[in-house]
């Protein structure tokens, strides 16, 4: 996909679609009201007919325009409120409607006298409504544009582009199938992205992972084929002594629930359960890609969770690589697991502060839903920074309480800890308070993406699938850093 600022006006602009944009009650302005003159008042008598919409979401064609030199226009809506969100999900709405058949080229003119901010929320929505969720479908049911261009700073085309394909990323990863995508296979990519970006990339097998003592990860991984893998990337944008922030993702690219199995229609999408790693590989992309100067360390702890003769069982008593001990109660409690040595290795790794991410409960959705995480901390500061840069990307999440008493829910009998809670109440803030217990005091934000890492129905901005959630959000925490 080729993604240019825009050399044209809306009039005379010879790609094969432009695309224009119109808000709620508010007069035509800018590229729409020359569209409207071009066709003799007819855009604004649709809108006041109703036969145009100005939603956000609602998407509409007009053909041959006399006097544009495009065939077709395409009006989509940008509701009543002119933001990040908006920008995405409006350009993003036109795409994913263009794509539904082949198109050689679009030109996108949405407003006039546009933020650089809008802009690049613009492009990177119409990158990602573009491409589906079909890779292996012989008649694809989306056609990526060839030739993409944007009114609006060449800067800020350009740094929607990374901020789109970097989303498209993490979408792929989840979509992937499970034989296709396995621990093994997802530390390959991350070693080849880490090369082309110029990232350090260090990669631990089982083998390096017993010898680190990463005892909670490899029982995880015990009852599986597939051998687990750690995956440490390192992006240099500052001076060397400056801690890294720490971006860490639970990589379960395969969740059965173990011996404590799932019901088949809860396993099957749990090819999902990697989102967090796929978060964190998109975003670091981003990050090295926009040359942000601050220092940022990925680390995406990868196994599959399987019911195999090895399996952890339950009443298993585990020793985290920080030496905590832990009593397992329910084997399809295993993100936790796997994040605990994971955290372990972001504060060895001398981690300023720390941001993890994962499909790590149902609880969570119960809580808040399909389209909004979960935020817990130790520390309220920078969750505020986290949940601002989140509000800014229009990435809809909501702080969970962290109470002491909770705590009290995860202390075991002949353990340290064990790895669920009492009962089925505040699951998600249980297992926060589980990786709590491994970031020894550093700055920490927990992120539930458990809702919307992963649309089981499309939305009219997205089709159904991995849907990237909160990569946006990390670049942006990166860029307030800096």
């Amino acid at each position: 996909m080729e993604v240019s600022p825009s050399s044209a006006t809306v009039l005379t602009d010879s790609a094969e679609v432009v695309v224009i944009a119109v808000a709620s009650d508010q007069p035509l302005s800018g590229p729409a009201a020359e569209i409207d003159r071009a066709s003799g008042g007819l855009l604004a008598r649709l809108i006041e007919r109703g036969e145009i919409s100005d939603k956000v979401g609602d998407v509409a064609p007009l053909w041959e325009v006399p006097g544009a030199a495009a065939k077709l226009v395409v009006v989509t809506g940008l509701g009543d409120r002119l933001d990040r969100q908006t920008a995405f999900r409006s350009a993003a709405s036109a795409a994913r409607w263009l794509a539904a058949r082949k198109r050689g080229s679009a030109a996108f003119y949405l407003g006039e006298g546009w933020s650089d901010e809008l802009t690049e929320a613009a492009v990177a929505g119409a990158i990602v409504g573009a491409h589906g969720q079909d890779l292996y479908r012989a008649e694809k049911t989306r056609h990526p544009i060839p030739k993409l261009s944007f009114s609006g700073c060449s800067e800020a085309v350009e740094r929607g582009r990374i901020l789109g394909e970097a989303v498209n990323l993490a979408r792929r990863l989840v979509n992937e199938p499970p034989q296709s995508m396995f621990p093994a296979s997802f530390a390959e990519l991350a070693a080849e992205i880490a090369q082309t970006c110029g990232m350090e990339c260090e990669v631990w097998d089982e083998n390096r992972l017993e010898a680190e003592r990463a005892g909670a990860l490899l029982a995880v991984a015990k009852g599986s084929d597939q051998p687990p893998r750690l995956v440490i990337m390192r992006y240099q944008g500052a001076a060397a002594g400056q801690a890294p922030l720490a971006l860490v993702g639970k990589g379960v690219t395969f969740d059965s629930g173990g011996l404590s199995i799932k019901p088949s229609d809860s396993m099957a999408t749990m090819k999902c359960d990697m989102a967090g790693a796929a978060t964190v590989l998109g975003a670091m992309q981003a990050i090295a890609q926009l040359k942000l100067p601050v220092n940022v360390v990925g680390l995406m702890g990868l196994v599959e969770n399987m019911p195999g003769g090895a399996a952890m069982k339950l009443g298993d008593v585990l020793t985290a690589r920080s030496g905590k001990t832990i009593e397992v109660l329910n084997t399809d409690a295993e993100g936790r697991l796997v994040l605990a040595d994971v955290l372990n290795v972001a504060v060895e790794q001398g981690a300023g502060r720390i941001i993890d991410l994962a499909t790590l409960t149902g609880a969570c959705v119960v809580a808040l839903g399909m389209d909004v995480a979960g935020l817990m901390t130790n520390d309220q500061g920078w969750c505020d920074t986290v949940s601002a840069a989140a509000q800014a990307c229009g990435e809809d999440a909501w702080q969970l309480p962290m109470f002491d008493d909770y705590s009290k829910q995860i202390r075991s009998e002949v353990a340290d800890i064990k790895n669920v809670g009492e009962g089925r109440w505040g699951g998600a803030i249980t297992a926060a308070k589980f990786l709590e217990e491994f970031v020894e005091g550093k700055p920490w934000l927990h992120i539930d993406i458990a809702g919307p890492a992963f649309l089981e129905k499309p939305k009219p901005w997205q089709d159904g699938g991995g849907s990237g959630a909160f990569v946006r959000t990390l670049v942006e925490v990166v860029r307030r850093l800096a």
